[in-house]
């Protein structure tokens, strides 16, 4: 495998916090445009990778005060955090590799930086994601199987999957922070210096992998390379488990890759992943319904079609008490 320093990942697809914003902003700005001009704002996807925009609905010139509400860039972020933490549950059920759902993952995170979720249902993409995921990291898994898992048409997943590819620019080899993690665990056995450390190291690394799933959900990964994220979640993990002093393993750590970085620098990095993971928000049930109502509003689905879709689902199959599958769109 290429080398992270010379990859499209380190090239193309590490921002700063102010490409980040301005990369939602534009995405959030071009959905809106699309329902004031055609008053739905939905895409049809077809199986080459082709989409058409919305056909003009008789209400698309409507008084502006009857037309569907677009999201805010938060209520945006809310959904995508929804479906960021559904994608990591279908990952858990189908024992995905860790691999595979960071890979599905990070797709999913750079398809958004060019589309909003009022443009392409986040559930389509999330599935989409995850089975490209399965072919590019060789753990292959047919669309079939993938959406027979969560009851979704296997269709709707290849029809998106060209379209994904798009969005990425094909730059489908990422870097994901366990295989990190992994290297400076080995390193760390080193610095230690002693056996008895094992047990205790095992411990380190199965927590910081834990810690490395908080991360993923983040912006983080859109900011910071992966060796960055895999500092912070084994700097996180050894507060608890208190295996090494964490500075001196740091300054080892430059000073065998031949690092120009000051520890300082890095240390900042790592403070910096750290409060992205602090302020992270999990929209509340209050929120995903207001929310859901206005996506739906924006995609055309009517309270009246959710019904005539709810009352022929349940000819086919006993309804799911689930109040998280009541809160998926």
């Amino acid at each position: 495998m290429a080398d992270f320093q010379t990859s499209t990942h380190r090239a193309k697809w590490i921002f700063t916090p102010q490409q980040l914003v301005d990369k939602y902003e534009a995405a959030n700005q071009t959905a809106i445009q699309t329902l004031e001009k055609y008053g739905s704002t939905l895409m049809e996807v077809d199986a080459d990778g082709s989409f058409s925009y919305p056909e003009p609905q008789v209400n698309a010139n409507a008084d502006k005060h009857s037309r569907p509400k677009p999201l805010s860039i938060e209520e945006e972020q809310f959904m995508r955090v929804f479906y960021e933490n559904k994608l990591q549950e279908v990952c858990n059920n189908f024992h995905f590799p860790h691999k595979i759902q960071a890979t599905a993952l990070i797709y999913f995170k750079r398809f958004y930086l060019v589309w909003s979720v009022m443009q392409h249902h986040p559930k389509n993409i999330m599935l989409t994601c995850i089975y490209a995921a399965c072919k590019i990291e060789e753990n292959h898994v047919s669309a079939e199987e993938l959406g027979k898992g969560i009851s979704q048409d296997h269709q709707m997943i290849l029809n998106y999957e060209m379209i994904i590819y798009q969005s990425l620019e094909f730059d489908l080899i990422v870097y994901a922070p366990y295989r990190s993690v992994e290297g400076f665990i080995s390193v760390m056995e080193e610095f230690c210096g002693e056996n008895d450390h094992l047990p205790v190291l095992q411990n380190l690394h199965e927590a910081a992998k834990m810690e490395v799933d908080k991360i993923m959900l983040t912006d983080a990964p859109l900011l910071f390379p992966p060796g960055q994220l895999a500092l912070a979640a084994l700097r996180s993990s050894n507060e608890v488990h208190r295996v090494v002093d964490f500075e001196r393993y740091l300054m080892s750590i430059l000073s065998r890759q031949n690092s120009t970085d000051s520890i300082s620098k890095l240390v900042q990095s790592l403070n910096e992943i750290d409060s992205w993971v602090r302020s992270y928000k999990f929209p509340s049930e209050k929120d995903l319904k207001h929310i859901n109502r206005k996506l739906k509003s924006c995609w055309g689905i009517s309270s009246h079609d959710e019904s005539k879709k709810r009352e022929k689902k349940s000819k086919h199959k006993s309804k799911k008490s689930s109040n998280e599958a009541e809160n998926m769109p």
